[in-house]
């Protein structure tokens, strides 16, 4: 196991495109209600795939493409059952027969993946996992072996590019509908009566598919119908090995209970909980409870994912939660002093990020130590090295508490936010003059960014006003007026901003932000900023600008400042209607 998390947290686009950045090698699974489809990397590039629906293959992408006749096709097909152990792969074979180029090769198996791609696009909740140990290509669909001297790499962000773009055409064109926009997997019979709106094998000109091969390889093996607990029975003979019979039993009835019953409702709008591992057993038990506790975890074993991961997650305005597991007894990487720098460095390169630290319950010097270096809160995780007899019972426990625990905390960071918003809406209640809302807006932007700015809209510029942290620290409060001007004459994200009148927040390379903005502030950073208009009378007449300045982005919940600058038009129409009323003549 390197990774393994939930579509609904980080999407396959996400995914790939992670997977490349790192120069992962593996076999990427991704489950949904509809069946599991794979992608397999090489080094960060895609070599291979397999369509969950196993009738789409590559040897018939050929023949619709007229590469191969369906005679050559079929022949290879004999060629290779007779062959037995040693057959070679389809592809393989087509191209010693002389019956494909390569490079017609090459580019079915870019379609494949393609394809494969396309539909895990429509999947908006399922798992994927990536298995580092199931690298070697099983050879249904290594179409290009060691042999052959060629080993066919894909450049990743095209293929994905590509697939994006066919996506985007079905989409528009009603051949493709979102996994998310149905309650449940349509039948046949549904499908039909949809208009077709389903993408088939007959939309991908792969209509005609009834002699050829349709087995799964081995590799690629699905789940079965054994009862609740089916699901887990092979990773849980796998890693955990080293239990009992009667305690594997014990631990599957246990994670069996949980697909007898509907899933919990999420915990936390926007909480995110990553987790740091060597133990593939405990991540794969925890990650499987918490799904069906509502609580998405993203877990790995490598620290260069954790880095990119938790960046990630705090670009997307979610809020991780990091949790380090117990240090590793026989791994190096993961011993107690490796897991204290990992997780010091952490702390400082992401603040905003919270840190839980799972220790044994007898290792009280690391305790302490976790809870010196400022981590939320340390919990106990029983260990079969220290408890061997106990072990089955202690970790079910274990799996009771620690995501009950991750709920209430996904709780308190929603209450956080609502306490957030009661106070800003508190605040503006008490106003009554005009130019006070812009700047309580300021006063609540800041709490969010370390650099916060009132810019005041005229005609065909924006005025600088009162900023936080812009010319010192924080605590140092607000500046008096800046007065620098920045021009609306030529289209930009501020006026754009101004004309439609919803908040901005995300990253920005707008030239006239450049030009005028930074050269007068100095650039963030990062170049996730937030714009948020104060509209009355239909116009905009301020934006609050934030950035993260010189620190790393965090979550914003611009949801909430979006009610506030609402409720502070409401404000601002309310001061004019009492100002024109008392000079209204009696």
């Amino acid at each position: 196991m390197s990774f393994t998390g939930e579509l609904e947290h980080l999407s396959i686009v996400d995914v790939i495109q992670l997977l490349h950045a790192t120069r992962k090698s593996g076999t990427l699974t991704v489950k949904s209600r509809k069946g599991e489809s794979q992608l397999v990397f090489d080094d960060g590039y895609i070599i291979s795939a397999n369509h969950f629906d196993n009738s789409i293959r590559v040897g018939k992408i050929l023949v619709e493409a007229k590469v191969i006749a369906e005679e050559a096709l079929e022949q290879a097909l004999r060629d290779q059952q007779q062959a037995g152990e040693i057959r070679s792969p389809l592809v393989a074979i087509l191209i010693e027969q002389g019956q494909v180029r390569k490079e017609d090769a090459y580019r079915g198996l870019e379609t494949l993946i393609e394809l494969t791609i396309v539909e895990i696009l429509t999947w908006k909740r399922g798992s994927f996992s990536l298995d580092v140990e199931s690298f070697t290509v099983s050879d249904e669909y290594r179409y290009f072996p060691e042999k052959l001297h060629q080993e066919i790499t894909l450049h990743t962000e095209n293929v994905l590019m590509d697939a994006l773009r066919i996506y985007d055409e079905k989409k528009r064109d009603g051949l493709l509908v979102d996994e998310e926009l149905t309650d449940e997997v349509l039948s046949p019979h549904e499908t039909e009566a949809a208009g077709g709106m389903l993408l088939s094998a007959d939309d991908l000109g792969l209509g005609d598919l009834d002699k050829l091969e349709k087995t799964i390889p081995g590799v690629f093996a699905g789940l079965d119908d054994r009862g609740p607990a089916a699901p887990h029975r092979r990773r849980i003979e796998e890693l955990g090995a080293a239990l009992s019979a009667r305690e594997q039993e014990e631990l599957l009835a246990f994670l069996g209970s949980y697909g007898s019953r509907p899933p919990a409702p999420r915990a936390g709008a926007n909480l995110t909980v990553v987790l740091f591992s060597a133990d593939e057993f405990v991540s794969y038990c925890l990650t499987t409870v918490c799904r069906h506790e509502g609580v998405f975890v993203f877990a790995t074993n490598e620290e260069q994912d954790l880095e990119h991961i938790t960046g990630q997650f705090l670009a997307k305005g979610s809020v991780p939660l990091l949790v380090f597991d117990v240090p590793a007894l026989f791994d190096g990487r993961f011993s107690s002093v490796q897991l204290t720098r990992l997780r010091r460095r952490m702390r400082a390169s992401h603040p905003r990020a919270g840190i839980v630290q799972l220790a044994s319950p007898s290792d009280y010097g690391f305790m302490l130590q976790s809870l010196g270096d400022g981590v939320r809160a340390v919990f106990p995780r029983p260990t079969g090295e220290e408890r061997r007899e106990t072990f089955v019972g202690e970790i079910i426990q274990f799996l009771h508490a620690f995501p009950a625990y991750l709920r209430e905390y996904g709780r308190e960071q929603d209450g956080l936010s609502v306490s957030r918003l009661k106070a800003g809406l508190a605040a503006l209640r008490r106003l009554r003059e005009p130019q006070e809302v812009a700047f309580s807006l300021l006063q609540s932007a800041a709490g969010l960014f370390p650099r916060t700015l009132t810019l005041i809209v005229r005609e065909e510029e924006l005025i600088a006003e009162r900023g936080i942290g812009v010319q010192g620290g924080k605590e140092e409060g607000a500046t008096p007026p800046l007065r620098f001007r920045i021009p609306l004459t030529r289209p930009s994200l501020l006026a754009g901003v101004i004309e439609k009148g919803g908040a901005f927040f995300g990253e920005t390379a707008d030239e006239v932000v450049k030009e005028h903005l930074f050269r007068a502030i100095g650039a963030p950073l990062h170049p996730s900023v937030l714009l948020l208009p104060l509209r009355s009378f239909g116009r905009t007449i301020s934006l609050t600008y934030g950035d993260f300045g010189g620190e790393e982005p965090s979550p914003v919940p611009v949801d909430l400042l979006e009610i506030l600058a609402d409720q502070g038009g409401l404000v601002v129409e309310n001061a004019l209607y009492r100002r024109k009323r008392s000079h209204s003549p009696a």
